[in-house]
């Protein structure tokens, strides 16, 4: 079977099993939303919901099990690049930068990227809220317990390693072999990121590909993923904690 076709296939199967599959529930749950009475603010997307809210310890199995099996297609892909690497003296995980060898580069860079992003995100979502574009996103919904904290700096750990290493890394690689142009594996990234975080809606949808481009670009220029991870761990962090103590003290930020 040619190279080509057995990595075109490779890649949606990869996709299939992580980003692919939430594109298609994000589009199926927008549809729903669409066709739901009333606006799409009135509605909620939450992100980190409790599994069983009133029996912690087996809620905190639930939380650490998803966050685990969330990250086997990056094994996966790890899997896949190091044995490319073997066969064909590929470059691995390091060929895309998803490495500890640059630790000031990446957390002194992914911390500018983390502001730049956040702050402009947050502004999108607040305006896009208010025109009735977005739903209401709820980063959190946990129960008061002592793991509450950690187990969300770990969720966002994990999207962030979910979608910078398969997105970005692991995407743009496999489409480079396959010939397409680096403007098409762009678009095709950029498109696919809005388009699972279409749940939230419209302004999640087109905010995630403006989010999805400048990383692209990035990634291109620097060579690195592990800039973009820090950068998307941050503002998840920031947005999951900042949300679990501000959510009801201030009357700027929507909640459900």
């Amino acid at each position: 079977m040619p190279r080509r076709r057995v990595l075109g296939q490779e890649v949606l199967l990869v996709l299939g099993l992580s980003v692919g599959a939430s594109a298609i529930g994000a589009l199926i749950r927008f549809s729903g939303v669409l066709t739901r009475p009333g606006g799409l603010n009135e509605q909620a997307a939450t992100l980190n919901g409790s599994r069983a809210p009133d029996r912690p310890w087996l809620d905190l199995a639930w939380q650490l099990f998803g966050i685990t099996t969330a990250l086997v297609p990056v094994a996966l892909v790890a899997h896949l690049l190091l044995r490319e690497r073997a066969e064909a003296g590929g470059p691995g995980l390091r060929g895309m930068g998803f490495d500890g060898r640059r630790p000031g580069f990446d957390l002194a860079w992914g911390a500018v990227v983390a502001a730049g992003i956040g702050g402009s995100g947050l502004a999108l979502y607040l305006g896009a809220h208010a025109a009735g574009a977005n739903l209401t996103v709820v980063p959190e919904s946990l129960p008061d317990v002592w793991w509450k904290m950690p187990v969300l700096v770990l969720s966002a750990i994990q999207n962030s390693v979910l979608e910078e290493v398969i997105v970005v890394g692991y995407l743009l690689r496999r489409l480079d072999q396959l010939g397409w142009t680096p403007l098409g594996a762009l678009v095709a990234s950029s498109l696919l990121r809005g388009t699972y975080h279409l749940y939230q809606g419209i302004g999640g949808f087109f905010g995630n590909i403006a989010m999805g481009v400048i990383f692209c670009w990035l990634y291109r220029r620097w060579g690195r993923v592990m800039p973009l991870v820090v950068a998307h761990a941050l503002i998840d962090i920031v947005a999951f904690i900042g949300y679990a103590l501000l959510a009801g003290r201030v009357d700027w930020l929507p909640t459900a």
